[in-house]
């Protein structure tokens, strides 16, 4: 069984490659009966893919590019998405379990009320995406991937969940659950909310920089003028 470890977080991952031979090759994903299993969609440009309401089980995703993408009531089991381009992805009320994105552009994304368990993105684009009410049920991890202005809000990521190596510039912590959530290895020194992360998991070269996003927060003035 394939996985990837990121500090304490182990993630499992869809074992794609023994299943290989087992995938049919589509030039559509016909989700009209509800379930499509043991899928490979290859290279499609796309003006809008949906795929709400539907089960995708055991299946690969590759070079897909949509200007709209909606997964709403949506189950994803086994699913690896790999250099895909979706204009405006919105994802709700779904659960993905063992899902890796690799290497995809989902700038502006939306993903609420979602639960994540054993979810993977690898250097993926994702500024600008709101993360509203996730639950992370087992581990859940980003790294070298771009969350600059991306917000969380209301979400459970605690003990579950590591945010390794990844840009997070200006990105927004809203109140949620981040306990123990693994941020070593991403630069904090513009984050907002630092005040939020109640007990997440930090390098001491990140003590500086969660140091300078706290007083951005706080709104301090600090002198030096000898009073």
């Amino acid at each position: 069984m394939d996985s990837r470890r990121f500090g304490d977080i182990t993630v499992t991952l869809p074992n794609l490659d023994a299943a290989g031979s087992y995938l049919n090759n589509t030039a559509y994903l016909d989700t009209s009966r509800g379930s499509v299993s043991d899928f490979q969609y290859i290279g499609e440009r796309l003006r809008e893919l949906d795929l709400s309401n539907t089960r995708l089980l055991t299946g690969r995703l590759g070079g897909i590019e949509a200007d709209r993408v909606a997964m709403e009531e949506t189950q994803l089991h086994s699913v690896e998405f790999t250099d895909c381009t979706f204009g405006a992805l919105r994802v709700a009320n779904s659960k993905l379990s063992r899902v890796v994105f690799r290497d995809c552009k989902l700038m502006g994304a939306t993903f609420e009320d979602c639960t994540f368990d054993n979810v993977l993105f690898e250097g993926c684009r994702l500024d600008y995406a709101i993360l509203t009410k996730i639950r992370a049920i087992g581990s859940v991890a980003f790294t070298k991937c771009t969350l600059n202005e991306a917000e969380l809000t209301g979400s459970d990521l605690a003990e579950e969940t590591a945010i390794d190596n990844c840009a997070l510039r200006k990105t927004e912590f809203h109140p949620g659950n981040y306990r123990h959530v693994d941020l070593r290895g991403s630069d904090l020194s513009t984050v907002i909310g630092a005040v939020n992360l109640t007990g997440v998991i930090i390098s001491p070269d990140q003590e500086h920089q969660l140091a300078q996003a706290l007083i951005a927060a706080l709104d301090l003035t600090i002198t030096d003028d000898g009073r």
